[in-house]
């Protein structure tokens, strides 16, 4: 990226937030703090008010760009991400992403247009069991009360328990894993931090009610704090290149971590707190995975085999 590019894109990124800091621009475009703040410098000397807070970060003073242009790759990126929504969120977040959309379309060139058109037919996001279900504007709520910090009262039913709770709860965030959308927060009924499953919610009423922020861990800490809490093993596996592909889709929910292709194959590292069950997923590839640590999970996966040897003889 040339230096006009960057200056023009760190005055939208001062424009996207209240206050920006100067590490984040920095890391946004690979350059030296000493390179963001010679940039800020220039922008200055050319007009732009931009107020500066030690310590915190810059923001821009009643300074506004006329509207932007978007290039045809950041249009087809916001199309990418509207297939994504449709499939694996609410009613509230899909219409407010496709008004979005229908904007960003508005302002676009006729081929960038056209452009859109032609991929929009040739982009599928398929999800296995159909769409989630969820309560009528339940995500917009949450994220509203999540940035509010407002009490959230809801009608719950849990995996084990047939018969719905009431449960009034002060909401840290929002995670997406194992297919589904998860309320993160402090339970007042259970006097402590729940994973509620969107989708599990049947009613929800904000409550209005502000909660005290500093009493609460933060989204980050609460996932660090389950991890601790869970006792995870780091299992490595080498499996055929043909099977990883196999495994795409689900091995995030067995804790998938990162993988690196060699001569011998696909080596993927994972993190677990059952050897069992992450054993019996692992079995169904066959000869075609192989245990590289830990020594619990090659025992585990002989085990696994003599069970499923000796029922079968």
């Amino acid at each position: 990226m040339n230096r006009l590019d960057r200056l023009t894109a760190i005055l939208i990124q001062l424009q996207s937030k209240r206050v920006v800091k100067a590490q984040e621009i920095a890391d946004r475009f690979g350059v030296s703090l000493r390179t963001i703040y010679r940039d800020i410098r220039s922008l200055e000397e050319a007009g732009v008010p931009i107020g500066a807070e030690a310590g915190i970060g810059y923001f821009l003073e009643d300074y506004h760009l006329p509207p932007v242009m978007f290039t045809t790759e950041e249009a087809s990126a916001m199309l990418f991400g509207a297939k994504l929504v449709a499939k694996m969120a609410d009613d509230s977040v899909r219409q407010g992403y496709e008004s979005a959309l229908y904007k960003i379309k508005a302002v676009l060139k006729r081929h960038d247009k056209e452009h859109l058109d032609d991929l929009d037919s040739r982009v599928a996001v398929l999800r296995r069991g159909g769409d989630t279900v969820f309560a009528d504007n339940v995500m917009n709520q949450i994220q509203q009360a999540i940035v509010k910090q407002q009490v959230l009262t809801i009608q719950y039913t849990s995996a084990m328990r047939g018969e719905p709770t009431v449960r009034e709860l002060e909401p840290i965030g929002i995670v997406h894993y194992s297919d589904h959308w998860h309320l993160i927060a402090f339970c007042r009924l259970r006097q402590d931090y729940r994973d509620f499953r969107i989708d599990r919610i049947h009613h929800l009423t904000n409550t209005e009610r502000f909660f005290p922020k500093q009493n609460l861990l933060t989204l980050q800490a609460y996932l660090s704090r389950l991890r601790t809490q869970e006792n995870l093993e780091e299992v490595v596996v080498v499996v055929e290149r043909i099977v990883a592909s196999f495994m795409e889709r689900e091995k995030y929910r067995y804790g998938f971590i990162s993988q690196e292709s060699s001569e011998e194959g696909v080596t993927m590292r994972f993190t677990t707190n059952s050897y069992e069950g992450m054993g019996r997923w692992l079995l169904s590839y066959g000869r075609f995975v192989r245990i590289q640590s830990p020594s619990k999970m090659q025992e585990t996966m002989r085990l696994l085999t003599l069970e499923l040897q000796e029922h079968y003889l």
